[in-house]
Formats: structure tokens, C-alpha cells, sequence
């Protein structure tokens, strides 16, 4: 079974090197998340490295670490990786410098596929060999219509990643998936992509920061740990995010996290492992689960965010060994496992 594992110590003591999504985990929108300037700068003075590392082409990593820092955490450019960066990296493994890309998002994939020799052109009309596709809230028809042009006669077509959705201030937006989307719906195409799940900015930032023992933190289970999971990078999932405690449970084995918090505080204090019990239980602390004829049954009482990640930890290993043995499980009976309740 690929299930969660112990970490007796803090994460921030144990690993390295911290890989940090962005949306939905440290930030939301201009605010930050809940948990997330406590916990990411307590991890600092642990000795614990940052590297952000987000699907989000649209911004230059200046751009992405003052915002950080603006808003107490404080951050440096080189510590920021972006999906722009790994799609000229793409890029890079089939064309030569100096290879004409069309460039179809914000000024942070400019500059990405600038620096890495190649020349950005605007017009399927300029003959680009390749189309490199990132999200930027200005994106309209003109662009995405450029772009299915150039993929039409040829071009190679490079998409910064494939998520479907975007976390906002108020609520979820469409994502750089849903406008690649309609430029394949128009060519028939599928397009190659550079960011998360595929593994390329985890190993990236590894690189570049030199460490050892990295730990991926996410809160969506399709790209953040699909992607740790192809990097063979341990995760901590944080419910700030896409992802919920449900989604957890009812996560592929392809798609699991390793670690669960209720945010980044979890980088903070030590996470227990669920442990088999009598009767078909899973205990973390006060908190059990097991699954019987195919149905989840929780057992203690959760009165705060601990008890809670117990709780779902203590779910997502009952339910992870009761599927991975061949068991349906109703997804019926698999509640959301809300955070921050009052």
C-alpha cells in the first residue's frame, strides 16, 4: 500500500529543502493563507530552505518573491521557479537558440524563453517552430486564435501546465488547462507540458538549490503530488486549497501525499503515522477509521484542526488499504473533513 508515512520531528528538521506551490497554499489572491507566514518562516529558522514552485507562467519570479516578501515572507527571486522557466527548458531539448517561439502569455514566459536564446514572435505569420503556451488574465481570442494557427501548420506546442482551475480571492478561476484546451479543441493536437505533474520544475529547483532531502508542499493532488509522486519526492498536502481532506481519501495511489496538514504550520511539529488496530481500525491518536462492506466509519471526536488531520489520517489509511485490496469504497460514506472550524 502506498500510504502516509512518520515523521517523528518537525518537517522543517527533517528535510532540506522545502518545494512550496504557491496558489492555494502560500497565497490566495493578494492575502496570504492561513497558517502560511507562521509556518514558512518558522521553517526558515529551522534551517529549512524555500523554493517556490508554481504553475502560474504568467509572472516574473521578481514579481512573484515582492509580493511574498510584502507580505512577511520574505523571498528571493533565485527562490522562486516558475512553469515559464521549465517550458523553456522544454523548449529547449528539441530547438536550437535562436528558434522562433511564439510566445502566448504574460511577460514572465517572455522572458523565460528570451533567456534561453530563443526569438519570441506574435504572428503565426512569422513562422515560429514551436507555440509556448502560458496563463495570463489579459489572454483573449486574438492570441489563442494565433496560436491554433501556428499549431496548425506545424508548430510544436509547448503549454506551461494543464491546470484546469486557478484559486482566487473569490473563488476558482479557469486556468491555463482550460485555455490550452481551446486551442486543442481547435487542432486536435495534444500539447507537451512543462509544469506540474510532469516532474521537470521539482527537479529544477532541487538543482539549483543543491539539496538533498527535498519535500514537496502542494494542495492540489492532480500536479502537486501526481508530480511528487513522478519525482519520487516525498509531499505534504495542506487543505488551503484545491484538494480536500475527501479528495484525500479518495485519492489513486499515483496521487497521494505522504504528509497532511491543515496548512503550512505543519512544517512545525512532528506528524504521527495511522497504525492498524483491533477490528479492522486505523488509530492516530484518539482518532480511528475502517472501512466495512465497502463504507467508511469514523470513530472519536475531533474538537480542532489536530484532531481533524488525525481523524483524516487515520480515514485515508483505512480506506487506502480496504482499495488498494481490491475493496469498492461508497464514496457516499467519505465525508469533506472540514478545516478551521470554529
Amino acid at each position: 500500500m502506498i500510504g502516509l508515512i512518520a515523521c517523528d520531528i518537525a518537517p522543517a528538521e527533517r528535510y532540506d529543502l522545502a518545494l512550496v506551490d504557491l496558489d492555494g497554499v502560500a497565497y490566495r489572491g493578494q492575502a496570504s493563507v492561513a497558517g502560511a507566514v507562521a509556518g514558512l518562516n518558522g521553517a526558515r529558522l529551522r534551517g529549512m530552505r524555500l523554493v517556490f514552485v508554481t504553475n502560474n507562467a504568467s509572472r516574473e519570479p521578481e514579481s512573484v518573491a515582492a509580493q511574498l516578501s510584502g507580505l512577511g515572507i520574505r523571498t528571493e527571486p533565485a527562490e522562486v521557479v516558475t512553469a515559464a522557466q521549465a517550458a523553456a527548458s522544454v523548449l529547449a531539448t528539441r530547438l536550437a537558440p535562436g528558434a522562433k517561439v511564439l510566445v502566448v502569455g504574460g511577460a514572465g514566459l517572455v522572458t523565460a524563453v528570451q533567456a534561453a536564446g530563443f526569438v519570441v514572435v506574435t504572428s503565426a505569420d512569422d513562422e515560429p517552430d514551436a507555440v509556448a503556451q502560458g496563463f495570463a488574465p489579459e489572454l483573449g481570442w486574438t492570441q489563442l486564435a494565433e496560436a491554433a494557427y501556428a499549431v496548425q501548420r506545424g508548430a510544436w506546442h509547448v503549454a506551461s501546465n494543464l491546470d484546469l482551475s486557478l484559486p482566487t480571492e473569490r473563488g476558482f478561476a479557469p486556468g491555463n488547462g482550460s485555455l490550452v484546451g481551446a486551442v486543442r479543441c481547435v487542432t486536435g493536437v495534444v500539447p507537451d507540458s512543462a509544469g506540474k505533474p510532469a516532474p521537470t520544475m521539482f527537479q529544477l529547483a532541487v538543482k539549483r538549490a543543491g539539496a538533498s532531502q527535498p519535500l514537496v508542499i502542494g494542495d492540489r493532488l492532480d500536479t502537486d503530488f501526481a508530480g511528487a509522486r513522478a519525482a519520487r519526492y516525498p509531499g505534504l498536502l495542506v487543505l488551503t486549497g484545491v484538494s480536500s481532506g475527501r479528495d484525500a481519501v479518495l485519492a489513486r495511489p499515483s496521487e497521494r501525499p505522504d504528509l497532511l496538514g491543515a496548512d503550512l504550520g505543519a512544517l512545525l511539529v512532528p506528524h504521527p503515522r495511522p497504525e492498524p488496530a483491533a477490528d479492522g481500525w486505523w488509530a492516530t491518536r484518539g482518532a480511528a477509521a475502517r472501512v466495512v462492506g465497502g463504507r467508511l466509519e469514523l470513530g472519536g471526536i475531533a474538537h480542532d484542526d489536530e484532531g481533524r488531520v488525525d481523524l483524516l489520517r487515520s480515514a485515508c489509511a483505512a480506506s487506502w488499504e480496504a482499495v488498494d485490496g481490491g475493496q469498492d469504497l461508497a464514496t457516499d460514506s467519505v465525508p469533506e473533513f472540514p478545516m478551521h472550524e470554529t
